[in-house]
C-alpha cells in the first residue's frame, strides 16, 4: 500500500506544525541533499508547452529512492477561477520500482520553493540584512516571507505589485503575525533601502520588473518568477553586475533569467557553496543573485520531509494504488477475484 497525503491533511499539517517551523526543517532535508547532489540523477525538467502555459515532469533519484512531480503553470488560471500552479509527486523505491508516497504538492512546492530560497539567502545575503522587498505578492508570497523570517530574521518587508488586492492579502494573512509591512507605490519605493529584493510575478512573458538602476550594491537578489522559457524578471544587465548562482545549469539556462545571456556566461552552482567547492559572498558590496527557477532534487527533500514527518500519524491515509496478486504472474487473478459466486 501507498502512503498518501491529501490537501486537507496536508494543510492540517501546516496550521499544525507552522509555516516557519516546516521551513526550518525542510532547509535541513535541502541542505543535506544538494551537499551530495553529485549523487543524483539530474535532468532539465520535461515541459509541455501550449498557448495556455506549461505542463511538466521533474524527475531525479539518488539511486536508493526514486521521486517525480507533476507541475503545471498557467498565468491566466486565476482570472478564470483556478490556481497558476498545481502539483503533485510521488517518492518510489528503486529496489522495486514500487511508488512508496504520494502527496499534494500545490502547498509543498510553495514551502519547498520557500525553503530553498531562505537555504540560498543565509549563504550569499549580507549577516546585517533587515529589510526586504517583495516584488509580486501572490501566492508565493506569503510563504517567501515566513521562510526569510524563519531563516534569516527578516521581519520588514516593502511590497509592491500591481494587483492592489493582492498587496491587501498579504497584509491580511501577515500582519497579525507580527511583519512590518510597507505597501510601496512603485517598484523604486520598494527597493528603496531594502538589503534583499525577491521577486516573484506571474505573468509569461520578458518583462523588466527590476532594472539594473533599482539595484544598489550588496543587495542579495531572490529572483523567483522567471521559471519557463520566455518569462524573465530582471533587466540583462543586472546579471553582468551580479555573481549569480543557480541550481542546475543546464535547467536554469533554458527557464531562468540567464536565458537572457550568451550560453557561456559564467555562474555558480550552489550546492558548490554549501560544500566549500565555490565561495558565496565574499563582501559587503557584492550585489548576489539567486537565479531560482524550482529543481527536482528539491522536491525530492521536500516530499522526503513531508513523509518522515508525518509518518504513523493521521495526516497520512494508504492507498491501493499498486496491482498487487499473491502470484506475481498472475496478474488477472485480481480480475477474477472480484467475479460473482454463483
Amino acid at each position: 500500500m501507498t502512503q498518501f497525503v491529501d490537501v486537507t491533511s496536508m494543510s492540517r499539517w501546516i496550521q499544525r506544525e507552522g509555516v516557519e517551523k516546516i521551513i526550518g526543517t525542510m532547509v535541513e532535508y535541502l541542505e543535506r541533499d544538494f551537499s551530495r547532489w553529485e549523487k543524483f540523477d539530474k535532468i532539465p525538467r520535461v515541459a509541455s508547452h501550449t498557448p495556455f502555459g506549461v505542463i511538466e515532469l521533474m524527475p531525479t533519484s539518488d539511486g536508493e529512492e526514486y521521486s517525480f512531480k507533476y507541475v503545471n503553470g498557467h498565468p491566466f488560471n486565476p482570472a478564470r477561477g483556478f490556481q497558476t500552479v498545481t502539483a503533485f509527486g510521488v517518492l518510489a523505491d528503486v529496489d522495486n520500482g514500487y511508488p512508496t508516497f504520494l502527496a499534494e504538492m500545490t502547498l509543498l512546492t510553495a514551502l519547498r520553493t520557500a525553503a530553498t530560497s531562505a537555504m540560498v539567502g543565509r549563504k550569499l545575503a549580507r549577516q546585517d540584512s533587515k529589510v526586504m522587498a517583495m516584488i509580486g505578492a501572490g501566492s508565493q508570497a506569503e510563504f517567501q516571507a515566513l521562510g526569510f523570517r524563519a531563516v534569516l530574521g527578516i521581519e520588514t518587508l516593502r511590497v509592491f505589485d500591481i494587483d492592489p488586492k493582492a498587496v491587501e492579502k498579504l497584509r491580511r494573512n501577515l500582519e497579525p503575525l507580527g511583519f512590518e509591512i510597507t505597501v510601496a507605490a512603485s517598484v523604486d519605493e520598494a527597493v528603496e533601502g531594502a538589503d534583499i529584493i525577491t521577486t516573484c510575478t506571474a505573468d509569461k512573458a520578458q518583462n523588466t520588473i527590476l532594472s539594473d538602476a533599482q539595484v544598489k550594491p550588496g543587495v542579495h537578489l531572490n529572483a523567483v518568477g522567471g521559471d519557463c522559457p520566455g518569462k524573465t524578471e530582471l533587466e540583462a544587465g543586472i546579471l553582468r553586475r551580479a555573481d549569480v548562482f543557480v541550481e542546475f545549469p543546464p535547467q536554469t539556462r533554458i527557464e531562468g533569467e540567464i536565458q537572457q545571456v550568451e550560453a557561456d556566461f559564467e555562474v555558480t552552482e550552489f550546492w558548490k557553496v554549501l560544500t566549500g567547492k565555490a565561495e558565496g559572498r565574499t563582501s559587503d558590496e557584492q550585489i548576489t543573485l539567486f537565479d531560482s527557477v524550482g529543481f527536482a532534487i528539491a522536491d525530492f527533500s521536500a516530499l522526503r520531509c513531508l513523509r518522515d514527518w508525518t509518518k504513523d500519524t493521521d495526516l497520512q491515509a494508504y492507498i491501493e494504488l499498486v496491482a498487487d496478486p499473491e502470484d506475481p504472474k498472475d496478474l488477472y487473478s485480481l480480475v477474477n477475484a472480484l467475479k460473482p459466486v454463483g
